[in-house]
């Protein structure tokens, strides 16, 4: 897919601003055009961190737990099954078993993870009926749900993380029973709020925490801060406090792992979490997960935490059992996480191999489809994977630069679906806007703005695809339609040099505050096609001469083009030098 190369808007007066405070002058265009206006905003110290009393009734699910802490009581905690789910589950069970034994409490944590293929998302009904009637034994919830752990009793609070807004059901089934519910989310609620004993999520109702992109895993550390606290002015530590911040590892893969956008908050998280991966603090599951992904640990970045470690994790969820991922997250010892890791990765590349034939199948099908006519993307397969289809719909989104959703069976005779969005289309608000206007069509769906799932009738799929493309023409434009890659324009020469790249590969990247990506006129001397998928290219510019690379595509580059490029290390046989990674180009 081309891209139309557009430059990043900033403000000069707070880009010079930025410079005057000692920020490198390319980095402080670039920090000027994500919206930083201030060098505060460029702290990652932890006491910079927004305050946990100030995300609504943060303060009250801590008073909760402490309660149950002095009551010796059973605490269970219900996960989703994806990376930010997992690494939820591992904050509040390390965080929860921590801080329970240094008050000399003996109350009980256990964990529970839905298999997706079975119970679907969220805290339904028969998770409850699983929690109040236990099959113990096994430690971390297993395929069918089984809760595990020191013992398998019926609990006196479910504690959801990285879910339970939506789960209205669920949590009437769990109070009906004698239990508890404490939701821990940060999904977009619906009307109608689940009747919680108390609800930690800062984008429901009348929250004004400044922050609204906390992920799961965030939100879930923020309770353990305000827990931490309220024990604290209880007295109630017979010892040393735990040290909250050994969970940072995890809170920073989950955050990057669910692409929510990047503020300040957020960024702090994520720097403290890769801070400590650098430092060679990390915990063993997460070393392990980057030993078999072959990455160096001390120079870990957002790109390892979202593309090499998350993918890992996710793959258990996708294909098996996510209990596999979270007694890898929670493992003590590295040598004991090492061989769960490893399963992880034999199950990525499974995931992988399956996700290949599927975009396959996807892409013969839209063959037949004007899809330049279209403003969505809905494709049903009969063979399909539940598990893989949010990576296909995000593939597809990619490709064509237009949202889309894609289905796989599900029960009897449903088809589930996973849809991913272009930056104009909110895409559950789109659903929403669709489930109003054909009350019944869909049967369950929930998601945020980039992302969504959804369940409907396999019968009703093309009411649905007609559905969907009518909505999304209310809100997207033609223009919209047309993918865009901003760049943050030309830099001097002088700055292509390892110390420069070194500091951009430092710096927090990710969703709502991008990676850098320069963009110059060159001189194309020469190119070639290497394994005949990617374009091996030598540039020259002002007398400078610059090799540089663009992967997986095949066509020639004119002779004098606009490149647009992100700036990278390329090392071989110990020897490291500046790299060119072409993103996209236009004709000059």
């Amino acid at each position: 897919m081309q891209r139309r190369i557009v430059s990043r808007p900033f403000n000069q007066r707070t880009s010079l601003m930025l410079e005057q405070a000692g920020v490198h002058p390319v980095l402080a265009r670039v920090y000027a055009a994500r919206g930083v206006t201030a060098t505060s905003e460029l702290e990652h110290a932890l006491a910079t961190l927004l305050p946990p009393d100030t995300l609504t009734n943060n303060s009250a699910a801590a008073r909760l737990l402490a309660d149950l802490f002095k009551r010796d009581a059973s605490l269970l905690i219900v996960a989703d099954y994806d990376c930010d789910g997992a690494t939820a589950c591992a904050v509040a069970l390390k965080g929860l078993r921590a801080l329970a034994a240094a008050t000399g409490s003996r109350a009980q944590v256990d964990f529970l993870v839905p298999n997706r293929f079975k119970f679907g998302y969220g805290l339904t009904p028969e998770i409850v009926a699983l929690a109040a009637h236990p099959v113990g034994g096994k430690a971390g919830g297993n395929a069918d749900g089984n809760p595990g752990g020191q013992a398998s009793v019926k609990p006196d609070l479910i504690i959801t993380v990285d879910n339970g807004i939506a789960s209205i059901e669920g949590v009437a089934a769990a109070n009906a029973a004698g239990i508890a519910v404490l939701v821990t989310d940060h999904h977009l609620p619906a009307e109608q709020l689940p009747a919680a004993a108390c609800i930690v999520n800062p984008n429901q109702p009348g929250c004004t925490f400044a922050s609204k992109s906390l992920a799961g895993v965030g939100v879930m550390f923020y309770v353990l801060l305000a827990l931490r606290s309220e024990l604290r002015t209880r007295g109630a530590f017979t010892g040393a406090e735990p040290n909250l911040a050994t969970l940072l590892d995890l809170v920073a893969l989950g955050t990057v792992a669910d692409v929510v956008k990047l503020d300040h908050n957020n960024r702090i998280l994520v720097a403290q979490g890769l801070k400590r991966l650098r430092e060679g603090k990390a915990s063993a599951g997460i070393a392990a997960l980057f030993t078999v992904a072959a990455r160096d640990i001390r120079r870990a970045g957002s790109f390892d935490l979202g593309f090499a470690a998350g993918p890992r994790l996710n793959a258990a969820g996708r294909l098996d059992d996510m209990s596999l991922g979270i007694q890898c997250l929670i493992s003590e010892d590295f040598h004991a996480a090492l061989p769960l890791a490893q399963q992880l990765d034999a199950l990525n590349r499974e995931r992988r191999s399956i996700e290949t034939g599927m975009q396959e199948d996807a892409l013969a099908a839209l063959d037949a489809i004007d899809v330049t006519g279209r403003f969505t993307v809905s494709l049903f397969n009969e063979s399909w994977h539940q598990g893989v289809v949010g990576i296909v719909a995000s593939r597809l989104k990619d490709r064509f630069h237009r949202p889309a959703v894609v289905f796989a069976p599900g029960e009897g005779d449903e088809i589930k679906g996973s849809g991913r969005s272009i930056g104009p289309l909110h895409l559950r608000d789109c659903l929403d806007l669709v489930s109003k206007a054909h009350p019944g069509l869909i049967r369950r769906f929930g998601g945020h703005a980039a992302a969504a799932g959804l369940t409907l009738a396999r019968a009703d799929f093309a009411t649905f695809e007609r559905a969907f493309e009518a909505a999304a023409r209310t809100t997207l434009q033609p223009a919209d339609l047309t993918a865009e890659l901003a760049t943050d324009g030309p830099i001097e020469s002088a700055y292509f040099n390892l110390q420069f790249v070194r500091a951009l590969e430092h710096e927090v990247w990710g969703q709502g505050f991008a990676g850098p990506v320069f963009a110059d006129v060159f001189t194309v001397t020469s190119q070639r096609l290497v394994k005949d998928k990617h374009v091996k290219l030598a540039l020259t510019k002002g007398g400078q001469k610059y090799d540089a690379i663009q992967f997986n595509a095949t066509d020639p580059v004119p002779p004098r083009a606009r490149i647009a490029f992100r700036l990278g290390v390329d090392e071989f046989n110990g020897m490291a030098k500046v790299g060119l990674y072409v993103e996209a180009w236009e004709a000059a």
